[in-house]
């Protein structure tokens, strides 16, 4: 658990800090509540004025804290990638709700730029599972997923991008290791975060046109739903990753 922590707050800190020196501010990045179909309400304070949004981020903090009190008995070197993953919720979580909180540029940045990371976690502890531990892969692959983000320097779509690349990167890993290692529990749990994932993407690229059609999107928006369906996408990344690292130590044992 130390070293997971040391990890992500060493990686945090050294975008935080690039970050907050302006680096990224010519970065094209949405500022502005009305980026967003839900209705801001007046009488409540920043922290709260788009509701559904800002509280949806409180389920990153608990999914993070459910997978860290989670057993890891047994569990190996399999249990600093889980810890590292879940750490990467705990510190997500907040990071959006601020975003929404004060529409600050250099926050929003940071928002965009930890999504990155997070998702090439699934093709680093992918690898873990199938060729064990490698501390030269997990540097390359999180310093080369860092650096990606200058990608949205050269060019507006920059960042969609990179996203991209990271989440086909996540996929193909994910089905490759299914292929090796999978049950049919594990096939459901990659079946449920790659529909999460497409339900993460359509929902928030038809934020606005789904307001239009249904007064419902105008509060429950198409973003809100967008990130429940991230949430969800977590889990579901969490409960393969963790089943079929469970599976690999007990056939290497055998």
């Amino acid at each position: 658990m130390k070293t997971a922590l040391l990890h992500v707050a060493l990686s945090c800190s050294l975008c935080v800090a690039i970050a907050t020196s302006g680096f990224f501010d010519s970065v094209l990045v949405d500022l502005g509540y009305e980026h967003y179909a839900e209705r801001p309400v007046s009488l409540l304070p920043a922290c709260l004025a788009m509701p559904f949004n800002s509280l949806v981020n409180l389920g990153y903090v608990l999914l993070g804290v459910y997978w860290l009190r989670r057993g890891t008995e047994n569990a190996g070197r399999g249990a600093y990638f889980k810890d590292v993953f879940a750490l990467m919720a705990l510190v997500y979580g907040p990071i959006q709700w601020l975003r929404i909180a004060t529409q600050a540029r250099r926050l929003a940045v940071l928002d965009q730029w930890f999504t990155l990371p997070i998702f090439a976690w699934v093709p680093i502890w992918c690898h873990y599972i199938a060729g064990g531990w490698s501390p030269r892969h997990v540097l390359v692959v999180e310093a080369a997923s860092l650096c990606s983000y200058g990608l949205a320097l050269s060019h507006d779509l920059g960042f969609e991008l990179a996203l991209g690349c990271h989440v086909a990167l996540a996929v193909t890993q994910g089905l490759r290791i299914q292929r090796r290692f999978g049950d049919s529990q594990s096939l459901a749990c990659l079946a449920g975060a790659v529909l999460s994932c497409v339900g993460f993407v359509v929902l928030k690229l038809l934020d606005h046109r789904l307001a239009e059609q249904l007064w419902i999107f105008r509060h429950l928006s198409g973003h809100f739903c967008s990130k429940v369906c991230d949430v969800l996408q977590f889990h579901f990344s969490f409960l393969f990753l963790w089943r079929l690292t469970g599976r690999e130590k007990q056939g290497r044992s055998e």
